[in-house]
Parts: structure tokens; sequence; C-alpha cells
């Protein structure tokens, strides 16, 4: 991993951690209420980027072996994945969500450098290289955060994050998380259990680095 693979890393441990964090004080009946995606409830979205985390390994171990893998069996194996994911219990939900995400960033840190050269493939998308797996990582976590509707928003993203150079259609959708308009936040609600919210730089009880696993 060079350094700007490190920096984009860095930039998603830090994202990971901000996402887990208000996950986990999500109660159980405002993770099945509505998220701002049409008709996928809080957990459809948290279930997705757990099983997203899963197919970025799949595409990491792949191109550290040199050899093509599929980051899911199927269109249809993704969707009914997501549905049993997102049918798990609050706690459950989360750490797999930590685990998914502990997983994939253990096989990135460490990938030989050719292996980040390796051209990849999500379903019928066109190959790209592996090298920008972390960079597609970090958009997902960030704009599928703001896709919860807990209150996170744009102007709660990295600098680093809203400056950076994407792809489309990354990048078409982060303009549209500019515009969106959240509803009242949960995390009155949480707060009220005393639970802290997550403070930049602050170490965090369960941190999901140093999870790992099995």
């Amino acid at each position: 991993m060079d350094a700007a693979q490190r920096r984009v890393s860095d930039e998603l441990d830090t994202a990971t951690q901000r996402l887990i964090d208000e996950a986990r004080i999500i109660t159980g009946p405002d993770l099945r209420a509505p998220s701002l995606l049409p008709g996928w409830s809080r957990a459809h979205v948290l279930a997705h980027l757990a099983r997203g985390a899963d197919a970025m390994r799949n595409l990491l171990l792949g191109a550290r072996a040199g050899q093509d893998r599929p980051a899911y069996a199927s269109p249809e194996a993704r969707d009914a994945d997501i549905g049993t994911s997102a049918a798990a219990g609050a706690r459950e939900l989360v750490e797999d969500l930590a685990g998914s995400a502990m997983a994939l960033r253990t096989v990135a840190r460490q990938l030989p450098d050719d292996a980040w050269r390796y051209q990849v493939q999500v379903l019928d998308w066109p190959h790209f290289p592996a090298s920008q797996l972390l960079t597609r990582r970090l958009a997902e976590v960030e704009l599928h955060h703001c896709d919860l509707g807990i209150g996170y928003g744009h102007d709660q993203w990295s600098a680093a994050f809203a400056a950076m150079e994407l792809d489309e259609p990354m990048r078409s959708q982060r303009a549209e998380r500019l515009g969106y308009s959240q509803p009242e936040s949960v995390r009155a609600r949480s707060m009220a259990r005393k639970i802290r919210p997550y403070r930049l730089g602050q170490p965090l009880p369960g941190s999901w680095i140093g999870r790992r696993r099995t």
C-alpha cells in the first residue's frame, strides 16, 4: 500500500468508525424505519454496506492470488444476502457491519503492491484496477451514512472526501447528497440512553478496529 492508498485507508477508517458508532445507537424500531433510499429500511442500508465490504474483500483476495474472483455469486444472491442480513437483530447487524469492515481492512493492509494493479469487476460493471477499491468503499460508506436519515449529512464529511476526485456514478451520487433534507435525527432519543455520539479523534469503547472476524 503506497502513501496515497494509505491516506485513503485512513480516511476509510475514520468514516467507518463514525458510521458504526452511530449505527450502534439506532434502536430496533428506528432500524426498521424507512431510510432515504426508496424501498429500503435503515437495516437494509447497513446490510448492504456489510455485504459490500465482503464483496470488495472477495475482489482483493482474487487480486492477491492473480485470479478473477467474483464480488457476488450473482445479482440475485446479492439481493438475497442483503435481505437476510437486514432481518438480523440490531446488535447482530452492527457486529456484522464491524466484522465485515475489519475483514476488508485486514486484507487491504496486507495486500502486496503488485496486486493493486490487478483488474477487478463488480457484477457486469466495467473492469477497473483494484487500487480504486478503497476510494469506492469510502464513497459507499460516506454516501450510505447519509442515506440512513439519522441526521448525518454532507456538512460532516471530511474535507478530503468532499474534494476527492470520484468517477461516475459516485461523483453524481455525492452531488445528490448535497441536496438531501435530513429528517429529525434519532440521535436525541439515543442520547437519552446516555451513549455518547462520535467525536472526531476520540477513542471509542468497542472500536471496530481490532475486532477480528473468524
